[in-house]
């Protein structure tokens, strides 16, 4: 096992593609750890920087307290799994299992007994004898991730190795993966786009937007304490509410959220407060899950300042509940145009200066915080998303009211930052 410090690490490619910019991370040795973005955030460089397939530009890798950058794959001790389990396909899975234990000159009748175990334990020991060729895609990359798991390496590496499969394999291997690099303490590093594997696979992850890091904890602290806009939404299915609002600070009231049409209230006593209060008379992003608004029976009381309002536009069954998207006249916000880093200048890695240029140009992941009208990226369509149990579906055009959890609701500047304390 070992442990990983990424310490000011950036990639720069031939051209000036900035892939990573001055990351800061560190992986505990045994950690199960998901690197998370969109498609193009660096987390698979990242991955392959840490291999020793990808030269660092700047910034060193240290590998259990000694610095790594020169360091061969081989002396690195990792192993890599890839989105497709390359497998020789003239051995058997068993040959292909054996093949790291023949290179390492370890005794045959013990490699054997080792790949008949491990294969047991993947649930490919009735194929070990077949050809990859025979094999579904489940079963190759059960057998790829035996391949590299038999030498007993101190660093495993995972790069979307379930992607290619269809849904309910993925959540069968995922299951398998999980308890299985557990099982072994070997420190592992799995790379996803897919947010249900981070948050079920992780004891830590990272969340990567533009080959920067935007959010790093438990997947319940980002879930529930995102750092920022992009980590809120990224981390939502189905979608978070992102609501833009002007805060007033008023007395005998409290802190009024201001949405044009509608209005909310964060009493006085709320711990936030404090942090909000200098917000007064400024645009704010709200964001609200769908399961933080919960419709209001007709008639029924609700708190003052907790309500809003909409008509009901469509929705959308999804088995052990209905999504509705109620239709409120509350301008949203598009996550994915929030606190956009500026596009760096072209520079030749390797050149004088690059990393104080890159630290010069991306100081903080976002931008200056400025009105959220000019730089929170295009207005959606004005509907609340919110979850309905069975058995209380309204139908569509019904006017709803929803009461919102308001200990729940988050707040983010114009810059997509949050706006009170991030609890780690």
């Amino acid at each position: 096992m070992t442990d990983v410090v990424l310490d000011g690490v950036d990639k720069v490619y031939p051209g000036g593609q900035i892939a990573v910019r001055d990351l800061r991370l560190r992986i505990a040795e045994g950690e199960l750890f998901v690197l998370l973005g969109p498609s193009g955030c660096g987390k698979s460089t990242i991955l392959r920087m840490i291999a020793g397939l990808e030269e660092i530009t700047t910034g060193d890798l240290w590998l259990n307290g000694s610095v790594a950058n020169e360091l061969t794959p081989r002396e690195r001790n990792v192993a890599m799994v890839f989105q497709e389990g390359a497998l020789y396909p003239h051995r058997t899975v068993k040959g292909n299992m054996m093949f790291p234990l023949e290179v390492s000159g370890d005794d045959r009748a013990e490699a054997g007994a080792k790949v008949v175990e491990l294969a047991r334990a993947l649930g490919i020991n009735s194929m070990i004898d077949r050809l990859p060729g025979t094999l579904s895609g489940g079963q190759r990359q059960r057998a790829a991730i035996g391949r590299a798991l038999i030498r007993e390496p101190s660093l495993f590496l995972m790069d979307e190795p379930l992607s290619s499969l269809d849904a309910g394999l993925r959540t069968e291997l995922r299951i398998e993966i999980t308890a299985l690099v557990r099982s072994t303490g070997t420190t592992t590093v799995y790379v996803t786009h897919d947010q249900v594997e981070a948050m079920t696979m992780a004891d830590r992850m990272a969340v990567l937007r533009e080959g920067l890091l935007e959010d790093v904890g438990t997947p319940e602290q980002i879930y529930e304490d995102p750092a920022t806009v992009f980590v809120a939404a990224f981390l939502s299915s189905p979608p978070i509410n992102l609501l833009h609002a002007t805060l007033w600070a008023v007395e005998g009231e409290g802190l009024l959220l201001d949405f044009g049409s509608q209005r909310l209230s964060v009493p006085w006593n709320d711990p936030r407060a404090s942090s909000l209060i200098s917000r007064h008379g400024r645009s704010v992003i709200v964001g609200i899950r769908p399961d933080t608004l919960m419709p209001i029976a007709p008639g029924s009381p609700a708190p003052h300042g907790t309500v809003l309002s909409g008509r009901i536009r469509t929705m959308e069954f999804h088995g052990h509940e209905w999504l509705a998207y109620a239709e409120a006249g509350i301008p949203t916000i598009d996550a994915t145009e929030v606190g956009r880093p500026e596009p760096p200048e072209t520079r030749e890695p390797g050149r004088p200066g690059v990393r104080d240029r890159l630290r010069t140009l991306f100081g903080g992941p976002h931008l200056h915080d400025e009105p959220v009208e000019e730089h929170a990226g295009h207005h959606r369509r004005s509907d609340l998303v919110f979850r309905i149990a069975p058995g209380n579906r309204p139908s569509r055009g019904d006017h709803v009211a929803l009461r919102a959890d308001l200990s729940r609701v988050l707040f983010f500047g114009a810059d997509g930052r949050r706006v009170t304390p991030v609890h780690r």
